[in-house]
């Protein structure tokens, strides 16, 4: 969850008075998993809080897996890059959906995916609790928001809409083609090097690999692509980060905005 400071204070002080659901002990154990305040992680409980700063919380966490929110229909999680999200035939268990299923059968609760990240993909991801509320969502997914940040090679234009048929070959490679699926991906550039530009996108299709096709085929290919670039071995990851995800939540009919701040290796690049 978000939360906006409206006043000065020091940091576990603030959480006692806007945490109403939580005992104190278990508030404490929020700041052991880290708190952002402006995209910043801390740890500290006497960190001085000013009025504006922004709190993001990591309610628990599982291994390498931060969770964001959860109640019994949803619970919404940062994945790190190089993860899997459901099994492959060479990888069973070192998966997210495996990790939060040993979690969840813990509380006696099941989970249902949703959507999925590529495995060199980071960032913000939903799985649901019951099938019911996974078919409520995928029947208006067109509806979910769903925002991405990419290091790209090379300059780009301010902003720019791609709109392109996708299709994918036998050796399961996508590309843009004269018929398949269509994929619109919006961008805007947000800071750029000499090398590199530093890019937000909206996806507003869900297409297979459809950033990563996309920012390639018209020349500005994300950095670390070991699918659709040739020099990925000199970044060590894929630089896309699934930094917001919205929509609105089908039994408390309220809009749910999760944000993940841009990951620290990203600056380094630029």
């Amino acid at each position: 969850m978000i939360i906006e400071c409206n006043k000065n204070s020091t940091l576990l002080e603030y959480m006692y008075e806007v945490i109403k659901d939580r005992s104190k002990n278990n508030i404490k154990s929020l700041l052991k998993n880290g708190v952002y305040v402006n995209d910043k992680l801390v740890t500290q409980y006497d960190y001085e809080l000013k009025k504006g700063d922004k709190l993001r919380f990591i309610i628990n966490k599982i291994g390498d897996i931060s969770i964001l929110y959860e109640d019994n229909e949803f619970i919404v999680i940062e994945k790190p890059h190089n993860m899997l999200t459901i099994a492959t035939s060479k990888e069973k268990e070192k998966t997210v959906y495996h990790t939060l299923l040993t979690y969840l059968k813990r509380k006696n609760q099941k989970i249902f995916i949703l959507h999925r990240l590529d495995k060199e993909t980071s960032g913000i991801m939903i799985f649901c609790k019951n099938e019911k509320i996974r078919d409520l969502m995928q029947n208006n997914w067109k509806d979910v928001k769903r925002k991405y940040v990419a290091i790209v090679k090379g300059k780009i234009n301010d902003s720019g809409v791609y709109k392109d048929y996708l299709d994918e070959n036998k050796i399961h490679k996508v590309y843009i083609s004269k018929e398949g699926k269509l994929a619109i991906t919006k961008y805007k550039k947000i800071k750029e090097s000499n090398r590199f530009s530093l890019v937000d996108i909206e996806i507003i299709t869900g297409r297979k690999n459809q950033i990563r096709v996309q920012m390639a085929e018209h020349g500005n290919y994300i950095l670390g692509d070991n699918k659709y670039s040739d020099d990925y071995k000199k970044y060590g990851r894929l630089y896309l980060h699934a930094t917001e995800i919205s929509f609105k939540h089908p039994i408390k009919n309220k809009i749910m905005k999760f944000v993940s701040p841009i990951p620290n290796n990203f600056d380094k690049i630029l």
